[in-house]
């Protein structure tokens, strides 16, 4: 199986003991290819960094609302500023991490309303996908994204909404992330919309080191646990393996024009 991790936080330090072993080990298990996404402007240059390393990863560049209140007034221009040199290159692949998250009730709701706007509006200038992080917010994020239709559309990041929220998210040209979490045998709401998701609207990724599957409980998850991922997702879509991961690559090949 030839898989693509469209979703990691690879730059950050629970994998700095040991990195290229980390990425050595998921090749050999098929993981070709591998996002790594930014969260704040002091992650940006780490994740450049680390793309940089190694041609097989690819950066995306955002400002996350859970660190909504790290956040500095001028950092939407100056990711405006990053995007604007780095346009074009390929290994830049999209904005993100971005979205609304509305899990945590400290984060105020404007400010993260104006945050993500501003940053769809970058994508929408710079012709790039959109990688969105999305908790408790379906309703808010899929009428903002009707708003600004972007024309690359993008990632709905551990989607884990109802099947008339994803239907929603087809419409507008959205692939669904899954990972870890619908793999758990408790998630069964998300069982139940797994099995009826078209096949060309969904793509991998395990966000690691977060969102640890099931067979790999309470350890940091990360890019080498995908094809079980894989097989776990697959079981419950009543498909192989081989095909979601087909499915899954070519799907993220398309979105990001690699």
């Amino acid at each position: 199986m030839e898989l693509i991790d469209t979703h990691t936080h690879l730059d950050f330090p629970d994998f700095d003991a040991d990195r290229p072993a980390l990425l050595a080990e998921s090749r050999a298990v098929g993981v070709r290819q591998m996002v790594v996404l930014g969260v704040y402007r002091d992650n940006w240059q780490r994740v450049w960094d680390l793309v940089q390393s190694d041609p097989d990863l690819h950066a995306a560049l955002g400002l996350h609302p859970v660190y909504l209140d790290q956040h500095r007034p001028d950092d939407v221009a100056l990711l405006r500023e990053w995007l604007s040199r780095l346009a074009g290159h390929r290994q830049l692949c999209a904005v993100g991490e971005i979205g609304l998250d509305y899990y945590i009730p400290t984060l105020d709701r404007e400010r993260q309303q104006a945050l993500f706007e501003a940053q769809l509006q970058l994508a929408v200038e710079f012709e790039l996908p959109a990688l969105i992080h999305v908790r408790r917010s379906h309703a808010d994020v899929i009428s903002t994204l009707k708003r600004m239709a972007p024309k690359r559309a993008g990632i709905i990041h551990a989607f884990a909404g109802s099947f008339e929220e994803a239907r929603e998210y087809i419409k507008l040209g959205f692939k669904l992330g899954l990972g870890g979490a619908a793999t758990w045998p408790q998630a069964l709401r998300m069982h139940r919309v797994l099995a009826k998701l078209p096949l060309d609207a969904v793509v991998l990724e395990t966000d690691s080191p977060d969102m640890a599957p099931a067979m790999f409980p309470g350890q940091r998850n990360s890019p080498a646990h995908l094809p079980a991922i894989c097989e776990a997702l697959a079981g419950i879509m009543a498909i192989s393996a081989e095909q979601l991961a087909e499915a899954s690559t070519a799907n993220a090949r398309r979105l990001f024009n690699w």
